[in-house]
C-alpha cells in the first residue's frame, strides 16, 4: 500500500463529510460570480443608462449574497477542521498502536525523537493540509475555472489574450513540484533529528549535569538547530524563485485588461460595464495564481510527512503473535532451553544453551557484563526469537504461545527501570490496574519498599514520581519495579540485577520476603552479588554467551571454578552463607541506598 492509499483509508470514513465541504465551497465559489457581475451592471444599467430604479434590488442581492457566502464559509470550515481532527485522531491511533505493536529491534534502530515527530509535526501537516490546503486548493482552481468561462462569456478576444499568459504559470507550478520535494523531506528529517536531539538531553539532564557538559551539549543542539534552520531556509529560498513568478503572472493579467481592455473600451468593441465586470474576475485569476506557490509547499510537506509516517508503520515486527496460538491462560512456570542459540546483527550472543527449571525453582544467573545473562530472560519473554533451538514453557514453544498470555504469565523487574510519571501506587499497579490498595501495600512489603514510601515520601502511596522514577534513589526504584512485578501475581519471576543498588540487610529482608510468597512460582536472579544467588536451586554460570557451570552453590563451590573465585572475590576468608548472621553489619558498612 503507498503512502496516499493507506492516507485515504482514514479519509474514506468521512468521504461523504468532506463531499458536503465541497459543495458548500462549490455554492461559495459560484456566489462570487454574482458580485462582478452586478458591479457591471450597476455600471451599464444605472450609471450610464439611468435605471436609478434597479439599484436598489442590486445593491439587495450583493449583500444578501455577501452575507450567505459568509455563512456557508464558516459552515465549510467547520466542516473540514472537525474532519481533520477526527481523521487524525484516528491516524494517531493506528500509528500508535503500531508502535505498540514493535519489538524490542524496531526501538533498537528507531529514535525516541524521530517516533514523537511523527506523532506531531508529520500529523500536523496531514492536518494542516485537510483543514485548509485542501478546500483552499479546490476553491481557487474552480475560482479560477469559473472566472475564465465568465469572461468568454463576457468577451471572447480579450480572454484569449488572458489565456495566453497561464503557460508561464503552469510551467513554473510544475517546475516547483518537482524540485521541493527533496527539500521538504530533508527539513522533515532535520526536525525528526533536533526532536530526538532534544528528547535524549532533556531525558538525561542528569548525566549532563554530573559531567559540567552543559556547554558542551549546547553547542551540539546549535548544529542541530542549525540544521534544521538551513533545511527550512532552503525550502523559503525556493519559493522565495516560484512565488514571484506567479506574482508576476497574476499582474500580468491587470496589464492584458488594462491594456487590450482600454483599447476596446476606446474602440467600442466593449463598454465600460463589461470591462468592470471582467475587472471583477480577474481577482478570480489573479489570486489561485498568486496562492499556486504556497499551496505546491503545502502538498509537497504533506506528501514528506506521509512518506516518513509510512515508512514508520509499514516495517512489520519480527516478533508476532501466531496465528494459531496455543492458548493457556495460566502457565505453570516450567522453562526449558533445548540447545539455544541467538545471534543479533552477525553477532553471536548466546551459544547452544541447555537447561531446564522446574516449577517453584528458583534460577540463578551470573557472569561478567555481556556474557548474555538478560538475553537469557529476554528470550524467555520472547522480546527475541532464537536463531536456533527452542525455548519452552509449560512444555510448549514460546514461538506456538499466545504472545500477551505469555508475558501476562510473566513478572519482570527489569535491569533498566522505567517508572511513569504516576504515582507511587500506580506504577506498583501498573501489571494490574483492577488491583485493591491493600494488595499494593502487600507486595510493597514484600519488596521491602512500604516502609520508605510511607515515612520517606511526602504523600506516601500518592506521592507523583518524576519520569523515569526521578526522585527516588536506585534502590526505592528497585524495590518498586519488584513490586510491580510482584502484584501480577506470576507463573514466572524475572528479576534482572533488582537488588543490585540495595544494601544487604535489605537485600536479606527481600529474599525471606519472597521465600515466603515464592512457592511455585519459578523465580529467575540474574546479579553479579553472589549474595543474590547462592540460595538458589540451580545457578548457571555464563561466559561469552555459553554456560560453563552449573548446579547449586555448594556444587560450584566444590568444583572451585569461575563462580568459587567470584565469591571469594566478594567475600574474602568469609563463608557466605554466614550472610544472614552478618547482613546487619556488613549493611552498616556498605550500604548504598538512600534518598537523592
Amino acid at each position: 500500500m503507498k503512502p496516499f492509499q493507506w492516507f485515504y483509508s482514514f479519509v474514506k470514513k468521512y468521504q461523504w463529510r468532506l463531499l458536503g465541504g465541497l459543495m458548500l465551497t462549490t455554492i461559495v465559489a459560484a456566489l462570487a460570480l454574482l458580485t462582478p457581475y452586478l458591479s457591471g451592471a450597476i455600471v451599464t444599467q444605472v450609471i450610464k443608462e439611468g435605471h436609478y430604479e434597479r439599484l436598489g434590488w442590486m445593491v439587495a442581492l450583493l449583500i444578501g449574497a455577501t452575507i450567505l457566502r459568509g455563512l456557508l464559509r464558516a459552515s465549510f470550515l467547520m466542516v473540514y477542521e472537525s474532519t481533520s481532527q477526527n481523521v487524525l485522531y484516528d491516524m494517531r491511533d493506528y500509528v500508535y498502536r503500531r508502535l505498540l505493536q514493535q519489538d524490542f529491534a524496531f526501538y533498537n534502530k528507531n529514535r525516541t525523537g524521530d517516533l514523537m515527530s511523527r506523532q506531531t509535526g508529520d500529523m500536523d501537516a496531514i492536518r494542516h493540509f485537510l483543514a485548509h490546503t485542501m478546500y483552499v486548493t479546490y476553491e481557487n482552481v474552480l475560482l479560477f475555472i469559473l472566472a475564465l468561462v465568465m469572461i468568454f462569456t463576457v468577451n471572447v478576444k480579450l480572454a484569449c489574450c488572458m489565456i495566453l499568459v497561464l503557460p508561464i504559470s503552469a510551467l513554473a507550478a510544475a517546475i516547483q513540484f518537482k524540485v521541493v520535494r527533496p527539500v521538504f523531506q530533508r527539513a522533515r528529517e532535520r526536525f525528526s533529528s533536533l526532536n530526538s536531539f532534544a528528547q535524549e538531553n532533556i531525558s538525561g539532564n542528569r548525566v549532563v549535569k554530573a559531567f559540567a557538559k552543559e556547554d558542551y551539549e549546547k553547542e551540539k543542539f546549535d548544529k542541530e538547530n542549525e540544521g534544521y534552520m538551513e533545511a527550512e531556509l532552503a525550502g523559503a529560498r525556493l519559493s522565495s524563485i516560484f512565488i514571484p513568478i506567479f506574482e508576476f503572472v497574476s499582474n500580468l493579467l491587470l496589464v492584458v485588461l488594462m491594456l487590450i481592455g482600454g483599447i476596446m473600451v476606446i474602440n467600442g468593441e466593449m463598454d465600460i460595464g463589461k470591462m468592470v465586470t471582467v475587472n471583477g474576475y480577474l481577482y478570480m485569476l489573479s489570486n489561485p495564481l498568486r496562492l499556486a506557490g504556497w499551496l505546491v509547499n503545502d502538498v509537497r510537506r504533506l506528501t514528506a510527512s506521509l512518506d516518513k509516517i509510512y515508512a514508520t508503520i509499514v516495517q512489520e515486527p519480527e516478533i508476532r503473535r501466531p496465528k494459531h496460538a496455543v492458548v493457556k491462560k495460566h502457565l505453570e512456570g516450567c522453562v526449558e532451553f533445548r540447545d539455544v542459540s541467538y545471534q543479533a546483527e552477525d553477532e553471536d550472543i548466546i551459544h547452544h544453551v541447555s537447561f531446564t527449571a522446574e516449577k517453584g525453582q528458583t534460577i540463578g544467573i551470573i557472569g561478567a557484563t555481556g556474557a548474555g545473562k538478560s538475553t537469557i530472560v529476554n528470550l524467555i519473554c520472547r522480546f527475541y526469537d532464537v536463531t536456533s533451538g527452542q525455548v519452552l514453557v509449560d512444555g510448549i514453544d514460546v514461538r506456538d504461545l499466545d504472545l500477551y498470555q505469555l508475558r501476562d504469565n510473566i513478572g519482570m523487574a527489569m535491569q533498566d527501570i522505567f517508572l511513569f510519571s504516576d504515582t507511587i501506587e500506580g506504577n506498583i499497579a501498573y501489571g494490574n490496574t483492577q488491583c485493591s490498595f491493600e494488595d499494593v501495600v502487600r507486595v510493597a512489603k514484600i519488596a521491602n519498599a512500604d516502609e520508605f514510601i510511607r515515612n520517606e515520601t511526602p504523600d506516601g502511596y500518592d506521592t507523583i514520581v518524576g519520569e523515569r522514577g526521578m526522585g527516588l534513589s536506585g534502590g526505592q526504584k528497585q524495590r518498586i519495579s519488584l513490586a510491580r512485578a510482584l502484584l501480577k501475581n506470576p507463573s514466572i519471576i524475572i528479576l534482572d540485577d533488582t537488588t543490585s543498588a540495595v544494601d544487604l540487610e535489605t537485600e536479606s529482608q527481600i529474599q525471606n520476603e519472597l521465600e515466603q510468597v515464592q512457592k511455585d512460582t519459578t523465580v529467575f536472579i540474574i546479579s553479579h552479588r553472589i549474595s543474590s544467588i547462592q540460595h538458589a536451586d540451580k545457578i548457571l554460570v555464563l561466559e561469552e554467551g555459553r554456560i560453563i557451570e552449573e548446579g547449586s552453590h555448594k556444587q560450584l563451590m566444590e568444583k572451585n571454578g569461575y563462580y568459587a573465585m567470584v565469591c571469594r572475590h566478594q567475600y574474602g576468608d568469609f563463608n557466605p552463607k554466614k550472610k544472614k548472621k552478618t547482613a546487619k553489619s556488613a549493611g552498616r558498612g556498605g550500604k548504598t541506598d538512600g534518598k537523592k
